[in-house]
């Protein structure tokens, strides 16, 4: 059993489904099937079966995703290990933010790349947490108000919230217009949107849902813009633009600290302190 086995059993029990399993070691589907049925054959045991659900780890299999998992851990820490004694500034870097956070803090970005042009700087955007002990990202900049404790930075600013519509809706609503004048966009029920049900419920009762949304921040400040409904923005964004109206007072209860983040052992790294640094000078100018 070699690594390159052991990642194919641990994708297939992070991800569930042969497709999904493939897209994340940028393989085909058929390749991780194969890769596991030869696996199981050179063990004689069977490790997932198959359920209507997806692929669930049989107990064998159980051992060896722990094994792997063990394994990742190692050789990701060794890896930061070595990146550590980087003296120069220069190679490879990962950054993941918001697509909302990156719009407004791009010249920030921007004047990374020129100071420092020997770093290829890669930035992921979406609101989904990436994890940076599988090394899915270098650095995060993010708004929580809990960090993570196996990460270390710093805090570089705070991001506030309030209602937002389009200058469109705001103007047929007329002044002084209430919450209960305009429509909402909602999130889809899937993604459990209770925080904004009850704030909804005890502010808008009876609110008139226009649509259901399941997409990223930028996307949705698209939404309010286009005039389908109202929902809560961050200011940052949404103070310049010229399509939107806010139509409520600063909600302090949703504000959110906004986090420069990365793993301790990389916190050294040359070009890894130089954008934190850079970032915090630059997002408190």
């Amino acid at each position: 059993m070699d690594w390159d086995d052991l990642r194919h059993v641990l994708a297939l029990a992070r991800h569930g489904t042969l497709s999904r399993a493939g897209v994340g070691l940028r393989t085909t589907h058929t390749t991780v099937a194969r890769r596991i049925r030869a696996l199981e054959e050179r063990l004689g045991v069977l490790l997932f079966a198959q359920t209507p659900d997806g692929y669930v780890a049989t107990a064998a299999g159980q051992d060896v995703v722990e094994v792997a998992e063990r394994t990742e851990a190692e050789l990701l820490a060794l890896e930061a290990r070595v990146l550590g004694r980087d003296a120069q500034l220069q190679g490879r870097l990962r950054v993941s933010t918001m697509d909302m956070l990156f719009r407004v803090y791009q010249p920030a970005f921007s004047s990374f790349t020129e100071r420092y042009p020997g770093v290829e700087l890669t930035v992921a955007s979406g609101d989904s947490e990436v994890s940076l002990p599988r090394r899915e990202a270098d650095v995060v900049l993010r708004m929580t108000s809990s960090p993570p404790e196996h990460l270390v930075g710093r805090k570089v600013g705070r991001v506030q919230f309030a209602v937002y519509a389009s200058k469109g809706l705001a103007e047929r609503a007329g002044q002084p217009a209430r919450y209960a004048d305009f429509p909402w966009i909602h999130w889809d029920e899937r993604l459990d949107p209770r925080w904004l049900d009850a704030w909804l419920a005890a502010n808008v009762p009876g609110a008139r849902i226009a649509m259901r949304v399941d997409f990223g921040s930028m996307a949705l400040q698209e939404a309010v813009a286009a005039g389908i409904g109202a929902h809560f923005l961050a200011c940052i964004a949404a103070d310049g633009d010229p399509r939107l109206a806010r139509i409520g007072p600063i909600d302090p209860a949703f504000d959110r600290d906004l986090w420069l983040l990365t793993l301790p052992e990389l916190k050294n790294v040359n070009r890894i302190r130089a954008f934190m640094d850079h970032m915090a000078d630059a997002l408190s100018a």
